[in-house]
Formats: structure tokens, C-alpha cells, sequence
């Protein structure tokens, strides 16, 4: 009985298992690449990374769009999203606008955890000196670290939000 192709079946098998585990933790590749394709796929996840909050996308339908508190001036920002919620995972370094501090103006945040979201430029624990921030739909965990900010929701609704929308598209619009 030829073996060969047993073993050739089963190191390809172990090359392809090493390389949906190994990927997502390699730095940012370019778009298109086969982590792309694992991270959409396998880990039911995406990332963008923009220079500045001003090159994110905004409007409803837009997944990485920011949330309204983050300042248009705030540079390498990176967003990871779960593709199969609204689990989402935010990190930028703050512009010459100061970041207001959070806030959670009416009712009582809800405990939250980290998103089970793969990021290499996520720290290992945050949640130490985090605070709840629930402007807009969603409530969002935020931390500063360094010269970094790093922003999480899991989905879970803001308390203080009656339909509002977590981004700035969704401000009325004015004529003119």
C-alpha cells in the first residue's frame, strides 16, 4: 500500500490548521490576502485600519463606522468587528481635540467584557480603570493606555439611548 499521498494529505491538513490559528496574529497584511479570508470566514471577524478618524466610513450600514464621541483629529485608528454581531474593538491615538471623558448621563452601564475578537494590537487586560461610555446606541468600555485609547462593545444597548444611533451619520441633517 502507497502511503505518500496519507501523508502528504495530512501535512497539508496540519500546514492549513497552523495557519488559521497563526494568522490573525501576524501584523496587518495587505487586503485580499488569505487572512482575510480566514478572519471572515473561520473567525467570523474583520478589520479596517484608517489615518484618521475623518477617513472612516459613516452611516447606518456601515460596519466600521465610528462612534460620534471619537474626534475627527484622532489618527491611526484600527477597528476589528465581529461580522456576525456587533461585537467591536477600537483603537486610536488622540489628536490636538481632547477626548471627552466618558459618560453614562442616564442610567446604570451593564458589566462588559472584551469581545472574543482576534487583535494583535490589542493589550491582554483591560478592564482595569475602564470606563462605561453609553453615548449613542450602543454602551462602549473605554480605556486609555499610554498615548493609545482603546474603545470595546459587545452590542449590549446604551442605557441612555432611545433609538439613537452610535454614529455621526445618523445626527439629523440640516438644509444648506
Amino acid at each position: 500500500m502507497n502511503r505518500r499521498p496519507l501523508i502528504v494529505a495530512a501535512a497539508a491538513v496540519g500546514v492549513l490548521a497552523t495557519a488559521a490559528f497563526a494568522l490573525p496574529e501576524l501584523p496587518d497584511l495587505p487586503p485580499g490576502l488569505v487572512a482575510d479570508k480566514i478572519d471572515s470566514k473561520v473567525y467570523k471577524e474583520a478589520g479596517e485600519r484608517f489615518a484618521s478618524a475623518a477617513d472612516a466610513p459613516t452611516g447606518e450600514q456601515a460596519p466600521f463606522a465610528l462612534p460620534s464621541w471619537i474626534p475627527k483629529d484622532a489618527t491611526d485608528v484600527r477597528v476589528r468587528i465581529g461580522t456576525s454581531g456587533e461585537a467591536k474593538m477600537i483603537r486610536f491615538t488622540p489628536g490636538a481635540t481632547p477626548l471627552d471623558a466618558p459618560q453614562c448621563d442616564t442610567g446604570t452601564p451593564k458589566p462588559m467584557d472584551v469581545p472574543a475578537l482576534h487583535a494583535n494590537w490589542w493589550p491582554e487586560s483591560l478592564q482595569e480603570g475602564a470606563r462605561a461610555e453609553c453615548r449613542g446606541a450602543h454602551q462602549y468600555q473605554v480605556a486609555v493606555r499610554g498615548k493609545q485609547v482603546y474603545a470595546w462593545t459587545d452590542g449590549t444597548p446604551s442605557p441612555s439611548s432611545a433609538g439613537s444611533r452610535d454614529d455621526a451619520a445618523h445626527a439629523p441633517r440640516t438644509q444648506g
